[in-house]
């Protein structure tokens, strides 16, 4: 029997939110005519702690001018931006020290901090603006290495310097930064790395547009992953026992199979059969699960072992198939009885012979094997002229050699 059991490991709250590059600073150039609710993405921390002990906020150190905004992304990670509440004046203050400190909710609760340090600059009062706020995508797993995916276009209503624009994307963590990078003349997105798809069947990127006043706009582009069936069938034998009695009835369970195949939807569905007919069938049991069993009654004297290839066959276009072997053999049953190779037996002796002249030899054979096929002879009770047969011939049990006891008299027993 099979049962599943699931092992739930309980976190304690033994890792500090981190950020990045935690020593060195997040520099910002901020133009002073940057208008009230301008957002500044912040990085992300990362904690490996889970529920209660993972990051839970995020604090910016006391401050004029700024104000934090919090978000969730759709795998319930948090994401920060700095929003500017009040307008800078460069000639007043030039540069502002601030820090970013993410905490969790464990006891005792732990932090991790960063320092910001915001450059103020002059004129600049237009941030570049995206198209879209989201944009889609989607690449085949497997794609190569600079095929481009998609294009992202911000426009900045300033002119001049200010105007110009360089894109990037912002700090990812994850594989995600070293599977893609932006072109950042241009805007387009282009493969890097080796996509996946039994990895990651999303990926959610930030990208960022700065213009030379050191202004940023921010939109998003989720990319799908497009499943290829790149993976066959790997068959794991979990259960198998090479013997299997020639009186099993069928439907015995002569093997069990784990078959799983890690591409997704058709590419991922299996199919299994055997290499040619055999007096066997697979029956599928738990998920990913097989049974070989037998489909009717053996018998070793005519077939005294079976090997058996199994193929597991995916459903993808091209099919991808593996396949794995089992040597089989029947063990014997004593279901046969000796026969001898002669229903009736004639010899002659002559009389006045001498006891323990050898007579004749009578020979069986059996159909079974080893200690099932050993034969052992002997007489039956029986009497003749009143006298037990005992009396008159002996039987070698081992060799079937029927001897005579004593002398025979013609004239008394013919």
């Amino acid at each position: 029997e099979l049962h599943r059991v699931i092992v739930e490991v309980l976190d304690i709250n033994d890792h500090a939110p981190v950020f990045p590059n935690n020593d060195k600073a997040l520099i910002f150039e901020v133009n002073e005519a940057a208008v009230v609710g301008v957002r500044f993405p912040l990085q992300s921390a990362e904690d490996q702690d889970v529920g209660q002990n993972a990051l839970q906020n995020y604090i910016l150190s006391a401050n004029d001018n700024f104000i934090l905004n919090q978000h969730a992304n759709p795998d319930g990670s948090k994401y920060v931006e700095m929003v500017l509440q009040k307008p800078l004046d460069r000639e007043r203050r030039p540069r502002l020290s601030l820090k970013l400190i993410a905490v969790d909710g464990g006891t005792p609760q732990r932090s991790g901090t960063v320092n910001i340090e915001i450059n103020v600059l002059d004129a600049n009062d237009n941030e570049p603006v995206f198209n879209q706020s989201v944009y889609k995508a989607t690449v085949l797993e497997n794609t190569i290495k600079g095929k481009s995916i998609i294009t992202v276009n911000a426009t900045d209503a300033d002119s001049g310097s200010y105007g110009l624009m360089t894109y990037s994307l912002s700090k990812m963590k994850g594989s995600a930064a070293n599977i893609f990078h932006i072109d950042e003349n241009t805007g387009t997105i282009y493969v890097s790395g080796e996509i996946d798809f039994e990895k990651d069947r999303k990926y959610e990127v930030r990208v960022e547009a700065k213009d030379q006043g050191g202004l940023i706009g921010t939109s998003k582009v989720i990319i799908d992953v497009i499943d290829v069936n790149d993976n066959a069938p790997v068959i794991n034998i979990k259960s198998f026992s090479s013997y299997l009695s020639e009186d099993s009835p069928p439907g015995t369970t002569v093997a069990v199979l784990n078959i799983k195949d890690v591409d997704s939807e058709r590419n991922g569905q299996i199919k299994c059969s055997l290499d040619r007919k055999l007096p066997f069938k697979i029956e599928p049991s738990l998920t990913n699960y097989y049974n070989l069993i037998s489909d009717q009654y053996f018998d070793r004297e005519s077939v005294s072992e079976y090997n058996i290839t199994i193929t597991a066959t995916d459903l993808g276009a091209p099919p991808l198939s593996s396949s794995t072997k089992l040597h089989l053999r029947i063990s014997d049953v004593n279901d046969n009885a000796p026969l001898f190779n002669k229903n009736i037996y004639s010899a002659y002796v002559a009389e006045n012979n001498s006891p323990g002249t050898s007579i004749f030899a009578v020979t069986a054979r059996d159909a079974d094997w080893n200690q099932n096929a050993r034969i052992s002879y002997l007489l039956e009770d029986t009497q003749i002229t009143g006298s037990p047969i005992s009396t008159f011939v002996t039987l070698n049990s081992e060799s079937g050699v029927l001897s005579a006891i004593r002398s025979f008299d013609y004239e008394q027993i013919k």
